[in-house]
């Protein structure tokens, strides 16, 4: 019998509102779960609990959930098909964490590296919650009994821990297959995409700089301008992906061309090898405009309706609840609570 054992297949992910969503965001993750809806049945969640292991400002915490939301369905997500909900909304997932803290073990958070690097020196004025994020990941996940979870680099430690807290409990409680195993989606070849300010560094929400990312709420004149500003090399781009990945920066610019225009790095290069990137980065800024353009507007026509945002919210939270509330009364049952 396979990890998901009798369970079907779906899929759970999430992104959390701390941050403004950017290019790298859309490349890497949300543009490759749109085929997912055909596929299997897909819940995506904002992440908003998440967001609260570090302080935010409450208004804000707000507002980004409903811009993470509306970025959502302007990618491509269809709330007539998949859940798009707010983690908050569904209070199995605060409820599931407890039972699973009570099941983890001390060594395998401790093992956590993203805690060490998130925390840095102030591991000790860290909140608890930082600590114990991947806890609370691992019932995000297994409130659904879900069987897939698409994941970057970054995360794939966090998996690895709810499949040994799902088979934990399955052991201890004597429940075979009561939680699946999940497994990573494999999305095939995704695009790395780096800050356009340093070519050896994932593009990221958290960077000072404003000007190392692109964001999804960009104006066509903000993508233009931080693309025209982007870091370089004096050479023109080569003609191979060897000479390419020799140099960070250009390789960063080639592979956001590619991703954007769907297209192999080997085909933009034959287009453009030999040109500077005084003729390089206007075409990467038209293309780039051309793509986000679209998204950025429904985002912003989303945002100012937000009654039929938080009904699409409200409506994910039901379908959602509708799966993990007689999951909760399941484990409630096994470990001995009563209601």
């Amino acid at each position: 019998m396979s990890d998901q054992g009798p369970h079907r297949k779906l899929v759970f992910s999430g992104v959390q509102p701390s941050g403004d969503l950017h290019l790298g965001n859309y490349l890497g993750a949300i543009k490759n779960w749109v085929p997912m809806q055909d596929d299997m049945p897909c819940l995506f969640c904002v992440v908003d609990l998440h967001a609260l292991t570090n302080w935010i400002d409450p208004k804000e915490l707000t507002q980004r959930t409903r811009e993470i939301a509306a970025a959502y369905i302007a990618c491509g997500i269809d709330p007539k098909r998949s859940s798009i909900f707010a983690q908050s909304r569904v209070s199995v997932h605060a409820e599931l964490t407890w039972i699973f803290n009570c099941v983890a073990r001390i060594g395998w958070l401790n093992r956590m590296t993203q805690f060490k690097e998130k925390a840095g020196k102030n591991s000790e004025k860290a909140s608890v919650g930082l600590y114990d994020y991947p806890v609370l990941m691992a019932a995000d996940i297994l409130a659904y009994r879900a069987t897939h979870v698409p994941v970057g680099e970054d995360q794939k430690q966090h998996l690895e821990l709810t499949r040994d807290i799902a088979q934990k409990f399955n052991n201890d409680y004597g429940v075979p297959d009561f939680f699946p195993l999940p497994e990573p989606l494999i999305l095939g070849p995704t695009p790395r995409v780096m800050s356009l300010r340093d070519g050896k560094a994932k593009m990221s929400k958290t960077d000072p700089s404003d000007y190392s990312r692109i964001n999804l709420a960009d104006s066509d004149d903000e993508i233009a301008q931080k693309v025209r500003k982007a870091r370089t090399d004096p050479e023109p781009l080569p003609d191979t992906l060897a000479a390419l990945e020799e140099r960070p920066e250009a390789d960063n610019l080639v592979g956001i061309y590619a991703a954007l225009a769907g297209e192999p790095k080997e085909t933009v290069l034959a287009r453009f090898a030999g040109e500077p990137f005084s003729t390089f980065k206007p075409r990467l800024a038209d293309l780039t405009v051309a793509v986000m353009g679209p998204i950025r507007a429904r985002m912003e026509a989303l945002l100012d309706d937000k009654a039929e945002l938080d009904r699409i919210l409200d409506a994910g939270a039901g379908k959602a609840a509708a799966i993990a509330d007689p999951l909760m009364r399941e484990v409630r049952r096994v470990v001995g609570l009563l209601g």
